[in-house]
C-alpha cells in the first residue's frame, strides 16, 4: 500500500504547526526554507521509490522495527528536526499520512512568506530561462512569490499546462485544439439552425 496523498485534515496540520513551530524556533526563515527543501526532496523521493513508500505506509511491520529502519535510512542523511518528525509520525500511528502533513507544512511556509507553489507540465523538460520567464510572468499576474515544479507530460502535444492551488490552466495545443472541435460543432449547430429558421420564413411568404 502506498503512502496515502490527500488534502491535509485537521490532525495534519496540528504536526504540521508543531514541525513549524519548531523549525521557526531552530533558525527563523532560514530554516523552514531548508526544512521545507528537505521535505521536498524526501516527497519525491517516495515518488521515484515504490518501495519506500510502501515501507513507510506500512502496516504490517511493528512501530519498533520501523523506527530502526527509519534512523538505518535517514540518520546523518537528513536533519534531526526530519527525522524526529518522521519517528513522531510513526509513533502515532500516522506515518501513511506523511504527504499530508507535508502539504500542511508547506502550506505554511508559502502563507509566512508569501510564495506559491506552481505545477508546470509540458511534453518536454523546459529549459531553465524558459521556466524563469514563466516564474517572473506569474510573479507579476499573482504578486506572490511562485515556487514552480516541473514536470513532463508525453500525452501532451504541445503547449503548458499549470495547477496552481485547485485551479487548472490549460494552455496545451491539445486543449486549443479541444476548443476549437467544439466551437465549429457549435458554431455549425447554429449555421444549420439559422438556415432552417430562413427556410421557413421564406416558405410563408
Amino acid at each position: 500500500m502506498p503512502l496515502y496523498e490527500a488534502p491535509p485534515e485537521a490532525v495534519d496540520r496540528v504536526y504540521a504547526e508543531s514541525v513549524f513551530e519548531l523549525a521557526q524556533a531552530e533558525g527563523g526563515r532560514e530554516r523552514l526554507e531548508s526544512l521545507s527543501g528537505e521535505f521536498d526532496e524526501l516527497v519525491e523521493l517516495t515518488r521515484q521509490s515504490a518501495e519506500l513508500s510502501e515501507f513507510l505506509a506500512s502496516r504490517i511491520l511493528s512501530i519498533a522495527e520501523r523506527e530502526k529502519s527509519l534512523d538505518k535510512m535517514f540518520k546523518g542523511q537528513v536533519s534531526n528536526l526530519l527525522l524526529n518528525t518522521l519517528q513522531v509520525l510513526n509513533r502515532k500511528e500516522r506515518l501513511m499520512r506523511l504527504l499530508s502533513v507535508v502539504a500542511a507544512f508547506q502550506e505554511m511556509v508559502q502563507e509566512k512568506f508569501g510564495r506559491i507553489e506552481v505545477d508546470v507540465y509540458t511534453r518536454s523538460p523546459l529549459p531553465a530561462d524558459q521556466l524563469e520567464r514563466i516564474r517572473t510572468h506569474l510573479k507579476t499576474a499573482l504578486q506572490r512569490e511562485p515556487v514552480l515544479y516541473s514536470y513532463t507530460d508525453p500525452a501532451m502535444i504541445g503547449g503548458v499546462r499549470m495547477q496552481i492551488g485547485d485551479r487548472l490552466f490549460d494552455d496545451s495545443v491539445r486543449s486549443q485544439l479541444r476548443s476549437m472541435a467544439e466551437r465549429l460543432k457549435r458554431d455549425g449547430i447554429t449555421r444549420v439552425r439559422a438556415a432552417a429558421d430562413r427556410a421557413f420564413e421564406d416558405g410563408n411568404n
